[in-house]
């Protein structure tokens, strides 16, 4: 079906900001809820316990090692990313605030609340339900355009500071974030695997679903 296929670029919409600070309530109750989704479709793939994306390798070893939630280690990683942003001179919007904090709330509630999966089926079921999740959150929450989360936002200001390619550049950034997770003791496995090689076909057909019903 035609809403099905990948969009290859991010559509406008109705709820779509003219600015990173163009606020309405329409478009801040779908960008809050796009970020809560995000974070719970983030905590199954945490809870299914057979491996995490990068990110969260990476939050899940600083957590275990400061002995901190899952949550305080991803808001803590954010705001470093968010500091990161100085010497790149990006600037943050409105969307890129509540993105370091409703994703950080989403997630201390999915783990407290979303049991962890001992069963290696019901592990993978997690696994493409979140990503599924995160997939439909981003597709929300990037067409508000209230501007990108801390991590696209290194990843752009990066390219444009260095003049590498924008695929180098997020190859480099999630390849760094992931062997630090790793060599830190966060969970690494075919969970890893799928959401390397599904999360951008996600968010792809997500923006295609948005773009399809918006249009009408």
């Amino acid at each position: 079906m035609e809403f099905l296929r990948p969009h290859r670029t991010v559509p406008i919409t109705p709820w779509t900001g003219k600015s990173k600070w163009d606020l309405s309530f329409k478009r801040v109750v779908i960008l809050f809820f796009g970020l809560f989704i995000f974070g719970i479709g983030d905590s199954l793939v945490i809870q299914s316990d057979i491996g995490n994306g990068p990110w969260s390798v990476l939050a899940q070893g600083i957590s275990r090692h400061l002995n901190i939630t899952m949550g305080w280690s991803t808001l803590g990683i954010s705001t470093v990313v968010l500091l990161a942003w100085i010497p790149l001179r990006e600037k943050p919007g409105f969307g890129t605030i509540s993105n370091i904090l409703i994703i950080a709330l989403a997630i201390e509630i999915g783990v407290t609340y979303i049991p962890l999966q001992n069963n290696y089926f019901f592990g993978i079921l997690y696994t493409l339900l979140g990503i599924a999740m995160v997939g439909l959150a981003s597709a929300l929450y990037i067409t508000c355009g209230l501007g990108p989360g801390p991590r696209d936002g290194l990843m752009t200001g990066l390219h444009f500071k260095t003049g590498i390619r924008v695929g180098r550049v997020r190859m480099a950034i999630e390849g760094t974030v992931f062997l630090l997770g790793w060599l830190l003791g966060g969970t690494v496995g075919l969970g890893t695997l799928l959401f390397a090689g599904l999360i951008g076909q996600s968010i792809a057909m997500a923006l295609g679903v948005v773009s399809r019903f918006t249009s009408k």
